[in-house]
């Protein structure tokens, strides 16, 4: 066992997680809330990528004008629940990794966007989990979810793979 997936030592990645779990419940639940519309944020982005210093590369722009923009329904939608099953799931400990993925994808899109705030202190704690693994969810519903998905899983496999095994012998 490496000593970052320690019992111990987890219940600082716990800690961790589950704060990193109330920002983006904080973030989402607000959004959710308030008939959220991204439009606004994405034209602001949109004139970061122009002037003499743009904040925003110019091939970010053009993914937010002609990818974003047009459908900013989608995001409309995505962002608030992205935010919001983030932080529920980051809480529990359970879909754990694909939690910390979805929250480190989210913070490099808005810091793309020319977001500061918070986003790299977020970013960073979201990369800093994805790398202890195991360690991040120890404490919580993975620790118990992901050994049974995995036996049952196997067994399906195994099952599978017998049933291969005989239909090649008896021919």
């Amino acid at each position: 066992m490496k000593w970052w997936e320690n019992e111990k030592v987890s219940v600082v990645w716990t800690v961790l997680r589950i704060w990193l779990g109330i920002q983006w419940i904080g973030g989402g639940w607000h959004k959710v809330q308030g008939g959220f519309d991204a439009s606004g944020f994405l034209q602001g982005a949109l004139a970061k990528a122009t002037g003499e210093t743009p904040t925003v590369q110019a091939w970010y722009g053009t993914f937010l004008e002609s990818f974003a923009l047009p459908n900013v329904n989608i995001f409309n939608i995505l962002i608030p629940w992205g935010e919001l099953l983030v932080g529920i799931g980051l809480i529990v400990g359970i879909a754990t990794v694909p939690a910390l993925l979805a929250a480190a994808f989210m913070n490099l899109n808005f810091l793309l966007a020319g977001t500061i705030s918070t986003n790299p202190i977020l970013f960073t704690a979201a990369i800093i989990l994805l790398f202890v693994g195991k360690g991040a969810y120890i404490w919580g519903g993975d620790r118990f979810i992901i050994p049974f998905v995995k036996e049952h899983f196997l067994q399906k496999q195994q099952q599978l793979g017998q049933k291969k095994n005989e239909k090649a012998i008896a021919n």
